[in-house]
């Protein structure tokens, strides 16, 4: 349906309350989200795959969520609880300047400490069941080191 168009009922309730919510955030805070929408919007095909896929990882209770926020950042994938980060990286993650900007936004994450993990698209392409082995023993090594309380909600 066009966005031009009145809409009726509980959608348009829900739509209202969603742009004032939106509206009455703080510049930075409307920027990230709107930030986050277009990097969700724009994904790559490698990161739709996984995406789809992200649930064949059988942890209880666990959740990845696509380019949310972190810092000034926006990692493909993120569990906030477990502290993981997953990237997808295409062909130009292996010139120079890029690979200099994802070591510095690696060591932002550690710092934070996140534990991020790293694709070429031709994994998740050609080796996915092996990317999600990866993934899956990252998360289980990550609940590890929860406390009794935080594992039950990981």
């Amino acid at each position: 349906m066009p966005s031009y168009l009145p809409l009726d009922g509980e959608v348009a309730a829900k739509r209202r309350v969603g742009v004032l919510a939106r509206l009455s955030m703080p510049k930075l805070d409307r920027f990230k989200l709107l930030s986050a929408q277009r990097l969700r919007a724009a994904m790559t095909d490698e990161e739709r795959i996984l995406w789809r896929h992200l649930w064949r990882i059988p942890v209880e209770d666990t959740h990845f969520r696509r380019q949310a926020s972190v810092g000034i950042y926006f990692p493909d994938f993120i569990s906030h609880r477990l502290k993981l980060i997953v990237e997808v990286d295409g062909a130009h993650h292996s010139l120079d300047d890029p690979q200099r900007h994802d070591e510095r936004r690696t060591r932002w994450f550690e710092s934070q400490g996140y534990r991020v993990i790293r694709f070429w698209n031709h994994e998740i392409k050609n080796e996915l069941d092996s990317v999600l082995d990866t993934i899956y023993a990252a998360v289980e090594e990550r609940k590890s080191h929860l406390g009794p309380r935080d594992a039950e909600g990981a």
